[in-house]
């Protein structure tokens, strides 16, 4: 793999990791402490949908 393709790969890792931090963050912001459990569950499920497991 040359050094062009690990660069897209990790760019593109980060973006996803960007996105899953700023949808939580969105998600959370004055939310009861009640529903947080089930907003992060279901954005986690998001991002192993995304990376592709189960």
């Amino acid at each position: 793999m040359d050094i062009q393709w690990a660069a897209v790969i990790l760019a593109g890792l980060a973006i996803l990791a960007i996105a899953a931090v700023t949808i939580t963050g969105l998600a959370l912001k004055d939310t009861d402490s009640q529903d947080r459990a089930g907003i992060l569950h279901a954005v986690a499920g998001l991002v192993r949908e995304l990376r592709g497991r189960q």
